[in-house]
């Protein structure tokens, strides 16, 4: 069977030749472009014989045209050549290999040339490349798992607000409306604060102090004012009743006790002795202490108490749950956030409990409000700088 011979344009044999300049090895130029070197040697004689020469062309802008098709198909093998140069080890290994290699590369080589060389078909790279998260999608699962996690940590309690605030103090600066979106979109609601009905004894018997503190909850420094206040708590081996006593400056439960008695002895004086012991008086500070009506607070030992500390007494209102509204809180948020959320089959596994929500989540990770969203220990590192 005849050979077809291959017939080349008077440009393109002296464009090969200036190729053979360029690099300076006509071999290499043969084997790119695929033509025998002898060709190109016979080639380069001719020319510099000026036996070839440019044909004459009546058309310039058919020959500017073959002159940019040369161009560019020498542009292609030379991208050809390059490709499998740089990605040589990438040519047996597995599709997503290659694929990654095309993504790292394609501003160098071309998408679709490079899919040409790796033998992998171009649309399935870019369906490939769609499912790769981007930076700004890899941070939102980072936010959203941070703020799964305070939220449990918070026991369900943090709304927003002090989610925000907590992905703060971690370095993590984000607007509260996008978290309120990515905790509705997680179904993660804080827990409503309920309704609370109070319950206070009072005596006709005992004496009652006025109210000193007159709803004036902003304090300047540490034991100035504390509120004290007697919640029950069920348990199956009957009503437990929880007594607290509350620093305002910095809102921490600085003494509390857990009794089945409401004797003085086992409530008030008992949470007082603890309070005394956590923060006590120094310099001759003048404390102030307000609580509700009820006996625990205007019986005579309590009172005594007070008065050999030279602690000043302050009482609420008949009927005013407003007067003493930081330990109505108190016992509002614990009982949303802790009790309602047990049953307790002994007080000893209701102390437990309320021990380790006081002492472990309340006075050092839990953010309030009234602190500006702050924890009690950062509060107090802040207020320990001012000075």
């Amino acid at each position: 069977m005849e050979k077809i011979r291959k017939k080349y344009t008077s440009e393109y044999k002296i464009f090969a030749v200036g190729l053979c300049e360029q690099y300076g090895s006509a071999l290499r130029v043969a084997e790119e472009l695929g033509i025998s070197k002898n060709c190109l040697y016979h080639w380069r004689r001719s020319l510099g014989k000026e036996k070839l020469t440019l044909q004459k062309t009546s058309d310039p802008d058919k020959r500017r045209k073959e002159m940019s098709r040369l161009r560019k198909e020498v542009r292609n093998i030379e991208t050809e050549r390059d490709i499998p140069k740089k990605g040589a080890k990438h040519l047996l290994q597995e599709r997503r290999v290659r694929y990654e290699f095309i993504r790292e590369n394609s501003d160098i080589f071309p998408v679709e040339k490079m899919c040409q060389v790796f033998q992998v078909d171009r649309s399935c790279y870019y369906k490939w490349l769609k499912k790769i998260p981007t930076s700004r999608a890899l941070r939102k699962v980072y936010i959203t798992f941070e703020i799964c996690r305070i939220y449990h940590s918070s026991r369900g309690t943090y709304g927003s607000p002090r989610i925000t605030k907590e992905l703060a103090a971690i370095g993590i600066k984000v607007c509260r409306s996008f978290v309120g979106k990515i905790m509705t979109e997680h179904h993660l609601r804080s827990i409503l604060k309920l309704k609370f009905k109070k319950t206070t004894i009072s005596s006709p018997k005992h004496p009652v102090a006025e109210n000193s503190l007159n709803q004036n909850f902003k304090v300047g420094r540490q034991n100035e004012v504390w509120v004290s206040d007697i919640t029950y708590i069920r348990t199956a081996e009957g009503w437990a009743y929880l007594t607290i006593i509350i620093d305002l400056f910095d809102r921490k439960v600085i003494g509390w006790s857990l009794s089945k008695s409401m004797k003085a002895t086992d409530t008030s004086i008992t949470a007082l002795k603890k309070a005394q012991l956590s923060r006590p008086l120094v310099d001759n500070q003048k404390l102030m202490f307000h609580s509700d009506r009820g006996t625990q607070y205007t019986c005579k030992d309590f009172v005594r108490i007070l008065k050999s500390n030279q602690i000043s007494q302050s009482m609420s209102r008949r009927g005013n749950c407003y007067d003493n509204a930081v330990a109505e809180s108190f016992f509002k948020t614990l009982k949303v956030e802790l009790i309602y959320h047990n049953k307790y089959t002994t007080r000893k596994k209701a102390e437990e409990s309320i021990f380790e929500y006081i002492e472990n989540f309340y006075n050092k990770r839990r953010r309030h409000s009234a602190l500006g969203n702050l924890t009690i220990e950062e509060f107090k590192s802040l207020d320990t700088i001012s000075y």
